[in-house]
């Protein structure tokens, strides 16, 4: 039998690695579901650094709303939409506004 040399098992020891989560944080998880939700996978990088600056809870409120309509085509450009309009006004529902 022929033993394995070092650089085999660090090479299985990586491949190994890789078939394991690499999601740390929360954020990084929710980053993760808002690109699922929205079926935006491109842009699952984006997803994390909104998720690490704002409100979790916030970003999957807005995301599951917009997931629900029908008549959306671009869920995550209408999901950047609503949040750049919620920082600026407060609201996304644009009959809220004064």
């Amino acid at each position: 039998m022929i033993k394995s040399s070092g650089s085999e098992k660090y090479i299985k020891g990586l491949r190994q690695r890789a078939k394991e989560s690499h999601v740390y944080k929360k954020y990084q998880m929710t980053g993760i579901m808002l690109a699922e939700i929205l079926s935006d996978p491109a842009h699952t990088s984006l997803y994390i650094k909104l998720a690490k600056e704002n409100d979790n809870e916030k970003l999957m409120q807005i995301a599951k709303d917009i997931s629900e309509r029908k008549d959306v085509k671009n869920k995550g450009a209408y999901f950047m939409y609503s949040l750049t309009n919620e920082k600026k006004n407060g609201t996304r529902n644009p009959s809220n506004r004064k």
